[in-house]
C-alpha cells in the first residue's frame, strides 16, 4: 500500500502478515510513532507497506523461519525494482536476526532493526547501552551480533515481558491493552537501567515503543534512541535533506 504519489523518498516497510496481530498491537499501532502508522511518514517520505505472508511471532520471534526470511528478501527486491523505493526497513526490531541476507540480497540500504543504532550509541556516549525490548526471552546473542553489536559493547537489557499486561496481550489476544500502564512500565524499566546499571542511553528495539520515547527523554535525561530515530538517520544518508542539504 503506497501513500501518495508524490515526489518525496519512498520508504518500503516489511511488516508481519494481516490479521495475527493480538488486539493490544493494534492499539498501538493507532499511536503516531508507530512504525505501522502513517502518520509516523507523513513529514518525512512516502511509505509502502508490504504484509509479509507467514511473518508473525512465531515465525520471526519465536523461531526465526527461513521461509520468512526469502518471502522478505523477494518483496524487498520488488519494492525496489517495480515501486522505486529507496531504503527498506521493516516492523519489528527481531528481523536484526535476518540484516545480513537482507542486505545483501536487497540493491538499497536495508536497516531491518532498531538494535543497529546500539554501536553509536555506546561509541557516543562511552557508557553501557540500555536496551528495552518487547522480550528480553527472545533476544538472543545472535540477533545482537547480526546488529553488529560485538561483545566489546557494554549492554543491558530489560524486557516488557516481565510485565503481566504485557504476557497477558498474547496469552489473550482479543484483551484490550491498558496504553497508559505500558508507559509506566517502560518508565519503570528505563529508571532501572539509569539507577542499576549506570546506562548512558536507551535503545528501544519495538517499534510500537517510539510513541514513549519523548517520556523516556523527560523522566530520564538520557538519549533515546528508536524505530523513528532510524528511519530518519536511513532516510538522511539516501536521500540527504530537502534542497539538497546534507
Amino acid at each position: 500500500m503506497s501513500l501518495s504519489a508524490d515526489n518525496r523518498p519512498l520508504l518500503g516497510v516489511l511488516c508481519w502478515e494481516a490479521g495475527v496481530a493480538p488486539r493490544g498491537l493494534r492499539q498501538l499501532e493507532l499511536l503516531p510513532g508507530n512504525s505501522t502508522n502513517p502518520q509516523t511518514y507523513q513529514n518525512l517520505c512516502r511509505v509502502h507497506f508490504s504484509r509479509i505472508k507467514g511473518a508473525n511471532l512465531h515465525t520471526v520471534l519465536e523461531n526465526p523461519s527461513t521461509e520468512v526470511l526469502a518471502a522478505m528478501i523477494a518483496e524487498g527486491q520488488r519494492l525496489v525494482e517495480q515501486e522505486g523505493a529507496v531504503a527498506i526497513t521493516t516492523s519489528c526490531g527481531f528481523n536484526a536476526i535476518f540484516q545480513p541476507q537482507l542486505a545483501a540480497a536487497v540493491p538499497v540500504p536495508v536497516f531491518a532493526s532498531s538494535l543497529l543504532q546500539v554501536p553509536a550509541l555506546a561509541h557516543g556516549t562511552g557508557r553501557k547501552v540500555g536496551v528495552i525490548t518487547a522480550s528480553a526471552k527472545y533476544l538472543t546473542e545472535k540477533h545482537l551480533r547480526n546488529a553488529g553489536i560485538g561483545p566489546e559493547i557494554p549492554l543491558a537489557i530489560r524486557g516488557l515481558d516481565q510485565f503481566p499486561l504485557w504476557r497477558l496481550m498474547h496469552q489473550e489476544p482479543e484483551s484490550e491493552l491498558d496504553l497508559a500502564a505500558v508507559g509506566d512500565c517502560l518508565t519503570q524499566l528505563a529508571r532501572e537501567l539509569q539507577e542499576q546499571e549506570g546506562v548512558g542511553s536507551l535503545l528501544l528495539e519495538c517499534t510500537d515503543l517510539p510513541p514513549y520515547a519523548e517520556r523516556l527523554r523527560r523522566e530520564t535525561g538520557l538519549p533515546v534512541a528508536d524505530y523513528v530515530s532510524l528511519v530518519h538517520w536511513l532516510l538522511h544518508c539516501v536521500n540527504g535533506l530537502p534542497g539538497g542539504q546534507g
